[in-house]
Parts: C-alpha cells; structure tokens; sequence
C-alpha cells in the first residue's frame, strides 16, 4: 500500500488519524444485508419448526376451567 492511499484512507497529511465519515456519507448496506439474512434464517428456522413439529398433528385441545 503506497503513502497516498494510506493518506487517503486516514483521512489527510497525518497517517494514523481515522477519516472520519459523515451522516451523509454513511452507507449502511452491509448492516442491512445481516438484517435481511439474520431475519431470513429466522423465517427458515420457523417454517422448518412449524411444518415439522405442528402440521401432522392435532390441534392442542384448549383445557377451559
């Protein structure tokens, strides 16, 4: 990696200092990819407990006191 583009990447003349990004520049594409994924294995994991476990079965008979 050349000295431009570790200045590039820090963020000016000073290397070690962190670029800072603002509100404007912040893209969250990679946080809303886990969102999605993690929400996709969810929906997985209910349909896999729900087909499984529930729908060959009787309904549970509701005990009324």
């Amino acid at each position: 990696m050349g000295e431009s583009e570790l200045r590039r990447e820090t963020g000016g003349d000073e290397p070690g200092l962190p670029r800072e990004i603002g509100h404007d520049e912040f893209d969250p594409t990679g946080t809303l990819a886990l969102i999605t994924l993690y929400f996709l294995v969810l929906v997985a994991m209910w349909l896999f407990t729900y087909f499984i476990e529930f729908v060959d079965n009787d309904p549970t008979p509701m005990l009324l006191t």
